[in-house]
């Protein structure tokens, strides 16, 4: 017999790149499918939620002003930090969900495989949803995409890693900051998510990932004054409603929950969730008298 001691791992928010405990020193146990108990996960306050909105603030204009091509690089990197940890993730998705071990591992190779699909997207969405517009007039008319800015994401309750995957990687894919809201029931695939996020290129602050009480870390982030919009994916149908309420105090963009089960977070993503947080930026600019032969360029 062994006669080493275990080394239970403590689980840590990540706010503005850095592994604090809940401000308010609360924690709530997670347990497995069966009861049995896994991990104290911390339960954020409101304190938490307003740190993780100025972190997120703090991060957004350097990770807007990033070359697409850059965040592309950064979003494989991390795909890259996922597949080194894939029995970690495996292990602890199957005890979150209670899957078996091959249906854990099908779960979060899917989800590495989306950081891949949306590391590839940064680059190319702008020619999708931007572009030039023929007017009448001697004018270029020019529309491009731009990020929307702070973005509380509200993950998934049933599908603790591919589908936080599903809702998170577009909203910083296409230059947003995020804070991310894990599933109450299943946070450990979140909180160390954190972790593969502060070893790769990802900037402090671009991601933040508070656990606890889902609704009551919502409330102050959906009525929060320097948050921009929000994704209601992990929110039961009355939570969105007052969420949203809440959101309408600064015209927030919402992205209401859709009636989905586990299946639908393994269909082809699209590019919905890319555009849902995007704003289009469209710019004249002369381009002299035209003639009979066409413009004066």
């Amino acid at each position: 017999m062994s006669d080493r001691l275990s080394v239970f791992k403590t689980y840590k928010l990540y706010v503005g790149g850095k592994f604090p405990r809940s401000e308010s020193g609360r924690v709530y146990e997670v347990t497995d499918a069966k009861g049995k108990w896994l991990a104290n996960a911390p339960q954020s306050s409101r304190k938490d939620a307003r740190d993780a909105v100025v972190a997120a603030r703090k991060a957004f204009g350097a990770w807007s002003g990033a070359t697409a091509y850059n965040r592309g690089q950064i979003l494989y990197r991390i795909a890259e930090m996922l597949e080194g940890r894939r029995e970690q993730y495996v292990r602890e998705v199957a005890e979150a969900e209670g899957l078996s071990k091959s249906k854990a591992a099908a779960q979060v190779d899917a989800a590495i495989d989306r950081w891949v699909w949306y590391a590839g997207w940064t680059d190319k969405i702008a020619q999708v949803v931007g572009g030039g517009n023929p007017v009448a007039g001697p004018y270029f008319n020019l529309s491009s995409p731009e990020p929307t800015g702070v973005v509380v994401v509200l993950a998934p309750q049933e599908s603790s890693f591919l589908g936080l995957v599903s809702v998170l990687a577009p909203v910083i894919a296409t230059g947003n900051t995020a804070i991310v809201i894990a599933s109450e029931k299943s946070p450990l695939p979140a909180l160390s998510l954190g972790e593969v996020l502060a070893t790769s290129d990802l900037p402090g602050g671009v991601v933040n990932i508070l656990s606890g009480r889902t609704a009551e870390i919502a409330a102050p982030l959906a009525s929060h004054q320097d948050v921009n919009a929000i994704d209601l994916a992990g929110a039961d149908e009355a939570l969105a409603k007052e969420l949203e309420i809440a959101a309408a105090d600064n015209l927030k963009r919402v992205l209401r929950p859709q009636p989905v089960d586990d299946a639908d977070w393994w269909a082809a993503p699209g590019t919905d969730r890319m555009t849902a947080f995007l704003e289009t930026k469209t710019v004249w600019h002369p381009t002299g008298s035209l003639g009979a032969s066409g413009s004066s360029y």
